[in-house]
């Protein structure tokens, strides 16, 4: 039996989801472990949790351009090096839950939790393994500090762990996994059932629609996206998920009353049944974090990438784009031009769809947790 922590921050919910679905797959397939779910950075200094996290929702929000001002800086620089004090001076608070639970192994899905315990193992004041796990299509070297006593790297694809062995990180260490993701994007559906319960034909192509959640990116831009989406896809139906933004939800209303498409588009707010919708959708309409492009390729759907934040977004669009799973939507683009150029070319689509399997990675979840524990 071994004692397992598996650690994340509040900084987005792709984090949380992440180690969660680790969480979900170990304490199913590996039972007879400890296994403890914990917030690192609410642990080490609620107060810095709340302000810090409620300064990159706004940054996020308000000022995008700030946060990729701040995720380029902290790759090197200043910035970085004040970044890897400050996890050091938390470290010292986290050592007290580390000798408390005594754990055999860390998972971490944030890179600070990954920098306090590497710098914890560095100093002897702790023995447990350290596995950290990526959770964007492109590294960041603020994952990276501390790599001598981190025992497994988990990133989403080749070039990830090609940049790794050039940071001379040994390539054992290194695996190309793919990000974490629920069991719930594995199983099999009722399509019919699905449809029905959303009002929705059977026999039509179905776009999902994410609208940007709480955060509600590049609104007025998302709003022209949205209108100008249903005005071009005539024979397609739609889902418009707006998250917990009701004045988002509010204008997607309006948008969707306007041209009169209620019976083909149907607008949500929070769900939590993005698996089941995913299941019957033939394109995905997202910014393109790591969490819901994960679940997007898992599912095998082509995607249109609208409003990433400047910074790990706009890597993860670049490369699916690369990749040629999706179609990067730029601030200059005409909209009505993409559509109907993608919507009138059915092999495009089709081609995107097949690149998937190429890129995505369905059982990652579980192949991470077979690694670190089955021969263990």
């Amino acid at each position: 039996m071994k004692n397992i922590l598996i650690f994340y921050a509040s900084y987005g919910g792709g984090h949380l989801n992440a180690a969660k679905s680790i969480h979900e797959c170990l304490s199913n397939c590996y039972e007879k472990n400890n296994i403890e779910l914990i917030d690192c950075m609410k642990y080490v200094n609620k107060t810095v949790e709340k302000v810090s996290t409620a300064a990159y929702r706004e940054a996020a929000k308000k000022a995008p351009w700030v946060w990729g001002r701040i995720y380029n800086d902290s790759q090197k620089g200043p910035l970085a090096h004040l970044s890897t004090r400050s996890n050091k001076i938390m470290a010292i608070k986290l050592l007290r839950l580390l000798r408390e639970k005594k754990p055999d192994l860390i998972i971490s899905t944030h890179p600070f939790s990954s920098q306090m315990c590497s710098y914890l193992k560095r100093k002897g004041k702790i023995t447990a393994k350290i596995a950290t796990i990526m959770t964007d299509f492109a590294p960041h070297d603020q994952w990276l500090v501390g790599s001598d006593f981190t025992d497994y790297f988990f990133v989403a694809n080749d070039k990830m762990r090609d940049y790794l062995i050039s940071k001379k990180i040994n390539e054992n260490k290194v695996f190309v996994t793919g990000i974490p993701l629920s069991n719930r994007f594995l199983q099999k559906y009722d399509r019919k059932e699905i449809l029905s319960q959303y009002n929705l034909e059977d026999g039509k192509k179905n776009i999902l629609f994410f609208g940007g959640g709480e955060f509600g990116l590049g609104k007025s831009r998302t709003f022209e996206i949205l209108d100008t989406l249903i005005k071009t896809s005539t024979d397609m139906q739609m889902i418009v998920i707006s998250g917990k933004n009701e004045k988002m939800k509010a204008k997607f209303d309006e948008i969707v009353n306007k041209n009169n498409a209620n019976k083909r588009v149907k607008v949500l707010s929070f769900t939590n049944q993005v698996p089941e919708l995913m299941s019957i959708s033939d394109l995905v309409v997202t910014k393109p974090g790591g969490m819901t492009t994960t679940e997007s390729l898992a599912s095998g759907l082509p995607m249109i990438i609208i409003n990433p934040i400047p910074g790990q977004e706009e890597e993860n669009a670049e490369f699916l784009e690369n990749k040629g799973v999706g179609i990067w939507l730029r601030k200059n683009d005409d909209i009505s031009k993409v559509f109907r150029d993608l919507f009138s070319n059915p092999d495009k689509l089709n081609e995107m769809k097949a690149n998937t399997s190429l890129v995505g990675h369905p059982n990652s979840t579980k192949n991470i947790c077979d690694i670190l524990l089955k021969n263990s």
